[in-house]
């Protein structure tokens, strides 16, 4: 993914020459995100219910004819609701309970897109490789008991969740002639995020719509 992402990145650099003058832009509305969980060697799988949260970022877009690569660089909030949520703590062992697992992410896609003229701007899609570090991270929830949990999650291969994550996405929208621009993604995490799954994997799974403006 790494080699992939740095590809497309030279790629665009030796062939933004050629290209039409870039187009900058921003955009910025709601992810729907959930987690999958899954057990190696077995047909266990489980989705986590979907948790409401944020996306926000920039964009440049270099584009030759109909076809474009697009960078862009992102905050992206990801995570998932689930029941029986545990957590070990010096006071308590608890079983039993619901929980939000909140994370926010710096994301850089980049996707290569084709673009589609209409009377009124571009429709457009695409997709490519995404690279994403994690800043941000927390629990919360309730116990049986309705005692309510919050804690933030640590980053790292020694800590909750680990530091980098590695996916594909997908793109689609709209491009008004007059710069403003309506959008969809999916984002399918392929790294597993759990530093220490004993056989498990957590990957991150986002839908996201957006609104946005290209100067």
């Amino acid at each position: 993914m790494k080699k992939l992402l740095l590809s497309l990145l030279l790629a665009g650099s030796s062939m933004a020459a050629f290209a039409q003058l870039p187009t900058f832009g921003i955009k910025g509305g709601a992810n729907f995100s959930t987690l999958h969980v899954s057990l190696d060697g077995t047909n266990i799988s489980v989705n986590s219910g979907t948790l409401t949260t944020f996306n926000a970022g920039v964009f440049v877009d270099f584009k030759f004819g109909n076809v474009s690569l697009q960078p862009a660089l992102n905050l992206s909030g990801k995570g998932g609701k689930f029941g029986g949520v545990f957590s070990d703590t010096e006071d308590s062992n608890i079983e039993q309970g619901d929980g939000k697992f909140n994370l926010i992410y710096l994301q850089l896609p980049v996707n290569l897109v084709y673009h589609v003229p209409v009377v009124v701007g571009d429709i457009y899609f695409g997709a490519g490789p995404y690279v994403a570090k994690g800043i941000s991270g927390k629990v919360k929830g309730s116990d049986a008991e309705g005692n309510s949990i919050s804690e933030d999650i640590k980053f790292g291969d020694d800590g909750d969740i680990k530091s980098m994550e590695y996916g594909a996405n997908a793109i689609a929208g709209i491009k008004l002639k007059t710069g403003l621009l309506f959008n969809v993604n999916y984002d399918l995490g392929l790294s597993n995020i759990a530093p220490n799954a004993d056989g498990g994997k957590l990957k991150t799974r986002v839908f996201g719509i957006s609104i946005g403006y290209a100067f």
